[in-house]
This record gives C-alpha cells, structure tokens and sequence, in this order.
C-alpha cells in the first residue's frame, strides 16, 4: 500500500540529500521549495488508473527472455575526432547506427552550463500546480503541450507513469511568459539542432544520398522538442516511466539526469544505459529506417520508473515537415512510401484505437 506521508517524507530526505551533494542545483525559493514537497504539482495518476491498478498484470509476451535485462555501455562517439579521423569516425557513428540503433556523443558542443540551466528551468515549471499545467494555453504553444498518462490505456503496461510538455520548435519564442524557461530552450535547441543535421547529413553520405537532402526535408523549426518528468512510482515493475516504443523522427537526441532508468531492447535482451553526465544519447528514429531501407534501425526502448527518485531528461526529435515524402533510398524497398503527416495520423489513430503506437509496420509492403 502506498501512503502520501511516507511519500512526502522521501521527498524531503531525497531534497536535502541533493541540497548536501548539489547545492547549486536547488538554486530556488522557500516557495518554491514548499511547492516541491506538496502533492499539488503531480498528476493524479493513482485516482485515475485506481481500476487498472487492480487487474492482474498481462506479463507478454511470454518468452522470459524480454525481461532479461543488462547493463552495457552504449557506443560512444567523441566527436572531436571529425576533425582529425573524419573518415574513421563517420564508420563509427555509421556501425553503431546500424548495429545498435543508439550511441552516445561527446564533445558535442552543449555545455554544462547550458544543460545545467535546461534542468533548473525544466524542474521550475514542472512543479508548478497540476491545475496550471493543465490550461490550454500555458506555456502560449499553438497546441496543448502539457501531457501526462495516457486516457486511451486499457491495460497496466499501456500507462506511462510520466509527465511532458512536447511542443514544436516553432513555439518556443511564445514562451513570453516563461522567459529564463525560453532561453534556457534555446540555448540547449540551437546547439543539439544542428548536431542532428550534422549526424544525419553523414549517415545520408553513407547510404548515398544527397547531403542536401536533410535541409531541404527538415526545416528548423519543424522539429520537436519534449521535457519529459518521472515521478517517484510506488508500482514499479509493473508500470513503466514511459512505455516500450519507437521514436517517430529520423533521430532522436535526448540529455538525461544520473538517475537511470532508459533501457533499449537489442536481440531480444533489454539493456540499461548507464548515465553519462558527458554524453548525448542519439537514437534512430522510424523515418531513419523506412529512409534506409531497414539499413538503420529504429530500436524499441523504455523508461523504468524508480520508486523513491525523480527522472528528468530533454529529447530532441529531429524531423521533416508535414509534407515531406519518406520512400526507400533503395530497391526493392520494404515500405511504401508516406508523408510525415500520413505517418502521424496512423499513429494517433492507433493509439486511440489500441492504446499504443504500432509504427512502420503499418506500411510495410506486403
């Protein structure tokens, strides 16, 4: 059974553990301190999904091997080496693209400082009241950015136990009311823009397609960036952080904390990855691997919710415009060809009909 003041009480003792090894991390206001330590600023998720709580849990599929898990250490790319062993590196970045699905980076160019400020201004707004979050327009985005749970879960292992503001990159100058929370977006969305067109434009080179090809199919401010929050989960295993999925972009960049959990599935095994506090993680995305003709491959990951600690992280979602035409850089190609639009409404389509993502196997030619 889980009980609210034993919750509050590890709260406390976790804040003024983190006061004692990172004090410049809780740089904040006795308001804001109080803010954090009561329950006004977390979703309601135990009241909302009090009946799937209650039901057995589906454990599938049944092989036991899916929940093996590992821990490894991702391939890592110092990209300092461009400079100096372009060609070496790029057969690097191009293996482990192919071979993993993930990697990680270092020397990419944001600085502490930088990721430093994102993860003030990132935990500032989050414990803002659940109330406040939820008005449609907080934050000013075009569209409703705040999100949490998912209201389509039909069962333990569609809920993610999570909260995220996800808007397009185009909304972030209508931040007007959250300046130091825009700033700190922008420095961090200037840098990590021009990594992933800088990583795609080199696996492009690899398949043979013209470095072009991503600036004129990716305009900067068409893709996304999501501020993703983990509370503290007194129903884990059962319930994920964020569910098993694959990400819908050509790659995805993501800044985590040192709290763990991210976990990626590779031959039928999934792995943990150990936090970096130097690196980026870059994953390919659905649009990555349709692109390459299954070349690259967009792998199924997960968050694993803590019971006592918070996660944060930043992910970056490198995409094309709505029109962009995706098709098969090679012959015969595995899936027919689709519009990014095409691509997100049979998403969300899925999701509301069966309470999770299906992805490229939708349009896989038969």
């Amino acid at each position: 059974m889980f009980h609210q003041s034993s919750y509050i009480e590890s709260k406390v003792l976790l804040f003024l553990e983190g006061l004692r090894r990172h004090p410049e991390a809780f740089k904040i206001s006795s308001a804001s301190l109080i803010s954090s330590l009561s329950m006004d600023h977390e979703p309601p998720f135990q009241e909302t999904y009090e009946n799937l709580l209650h039901l057995p849990y589906d454990h599938e599929p049944k092989d036991e091997s899916v929940f093996m898990v590992e821990e490894c250490d991702l391939p890592m790319i110092d990209l300092s080496r461009l400079d100096l062993e372009r060609g070496k590196c790029i057969k690097e970045i191009a293996r482990a693209a192919r071979e993993w699905g993930f990697f990680q980076v270092v020397n990419h160019g944001v600085s502490q400082e930088v990721l430093s400020s994102l993860k003030y201004e990132q935990t500032k707004v989050f414990r803002l009241p659940f109330k406040k979050k939820m008005e449609d327009d907080f934050l000013n985005s075009s569209a409703k950015s705040y999100r949490w749970g998912n209201s389509k879960a039909t069962s333990l292992k569609q809920v993610p136990w999570s909260e995220a503001f996800h808007f397009s990159i185009s909304d972030i100058s209508r931040m007007n009311g959250y300046k130091s929370l825009r700033s700190a977006i922008e420095a961090f969305t200037i840098v990590v823009s021009g990594l992933a067109q800088s990583l795609a434009e080199i696996l492009a080179q690899i398949l043979g397609i013209e470095s072009t090809y991503f600036r004129e199919t990716c305009p900067p401010n068409m893709s996304y960036l999501r501020m993703n929050r983990y509370p503290p989960c007194p129903f884990t295993p059962e319930v994920f952080g964020l569910v098993p999925h694959t990400d819908s972009s050509f790659l995805t960049i993501l800044y985590q904390d040192q709290v763990g959990g991210l976990q990626f599935m590779k031959d039928r095994k999934w792995f943990r990855v150990k936090p970096n506090p130097e690196a980026l993680i870059v994953n390919v995305g659905d649009l990555f691997q349709a692109l390459s003709n299954d070349v690259f491959k967009s792998i199924k990951h997960k968050v694993v919710s803590t019971r006592d600690v918070e996660r944060f992280s930043v992910a970056y979602f490198y995409c094309p415009s709505a029109e962009a035409v995706i098709q098969s850089c090679t012959k015969p190609a595995l899936y027919k060809q689709f519009s990014f639009r095409e691509y997100q409404q049979q998403t969300q389509k899925d999701v509301q009909d069966t309470g999770c993502k299906v992805g490229l196997s939708r349009f896989l030619l038969l």
